[in-house]
């Protein structure tokens, strides 16, 4: 494989592992004031229990504590497609996770440890000449403008909620999941509350299309997100012949699936003399596309 193409498969292997690190950490409230505890009174109607059971739902799975995950990541642009699955286990309260990812058929093992994301990757691809690389997400968090408190922060597993209003949530039925039924709901995200919303804004639109499906016990087993993303004019997302064009779209839909509650998870980092530091080249590469 070129060395262009050993770059891009990393970049695309490092976007399924950010989504399987942090993004599985949108559950919970650390200090129980967010909006998952504003419920609406017992008369409340169809829609506004809906809306409350979606915003409760991320309290009420951060308080399992740990989960098992499966997680498919769906990317398409000009024609082409990849996807990317992957399963482990993930601590609900800290972020901290491990997992087997698959793409194009090749097996990569992921942990992320206190905020950093470290990725085994298949042999001859690592850069340096060592197995595993690593990217500190809190650092990548920082440049996009949202400081220490990324989405991999407990503090702000509420964002989702809080963007969330009553006009935004739609019942779609029932449907069963890994054996368990549940009730979906279908979730216009107000792109604008989230961490470094501004920003955000400018390459997934004004809102985010979400789907959960809520368990009897108003637990998330499932959650789907479909983004379509803007990448700018001469971005390393087009080539060449495409820089004066109209910005690519690239569409993302990521789907995650909750399951065995309770269950044990050892993430820990690996040795440093096997481990090369590639947060620099997602900062570089976080400015040429900011």
């Amino acid at each position: 494989m070129s060395r262009a193409g050993n770059g891009r498969k990393v970049c695309a292997l490092g976007v399924a592992g950010v989504l399987a690190g942090t993004v599985l950490v949108g559950c919970g409230d650390d200090d129980g004031t967010g909006d998952g505890a504003r419920g609406s009174s017992a008369g409340g109607n169809a829609q506004e229990q809906g809306t409350q059971a979606v915003r409760s739902a991320y309290d009420r799975t951060a308080e399992e504590d740990t989960a098992k995950v499966k997680l498919r990541v769906q990317t398409s642009a000009q024609g082409a497609s990849e996807s990317a699955n992957g399963q482990g286990a993930v601590d609900l309260d800290d972020g901290d996770s491990v997992m087997t990812l698959s793409v194009q058929g090749q097996r990569i093992e992921q942990r992320v440890v206190d905020q950093v994301l470290y990725q085994k990757m298949p042999e001859g691809q690592a850069p340096g000449g060592k197995p595993w690389i690593k990217i500190d997400l809190g650092k990548v968090s920082a440049q996009q403008g949202s400081g220490d408190r990324s989405m991999s922060d407990p503090a702000q597993s509420a964002a989702y909620a809080k963007a969330i209003t009553d006009k935004d949530v739609t019942k779609k039925g029932t449907a069963t999941i890994d054996g368990v039924e549940t009730t979906r709901y279908r979730v216009s995200v107000d792109v604008a509350e989230l961490p470094n919303g501004d920003a955000l804004r400018q390459q997934v639109g004004p809102t985010v299309p979400m789907d959960v499906w809520l368990d009897e016990e108003g637990r998330m087993r499932r959650q789907q997100i479909d983004m379509t993303l803007k990448s700018a004019p001469g971005s390393t997302e087009q080539s060449a012949t495409d820089a004066s064009s109209s910005p690519q779209r690239v569409t993302v839909r990521t789907v995650m699936d909750f399951t065995d509650f309770g269950t044990e998870v050892e993430a820990d980092a690996p040795p440093a003399g096997q481990v090369t530091d590639m947060t620099g080249k997602a900062l570089e590469q976080g400015k040429k596309q900011g």
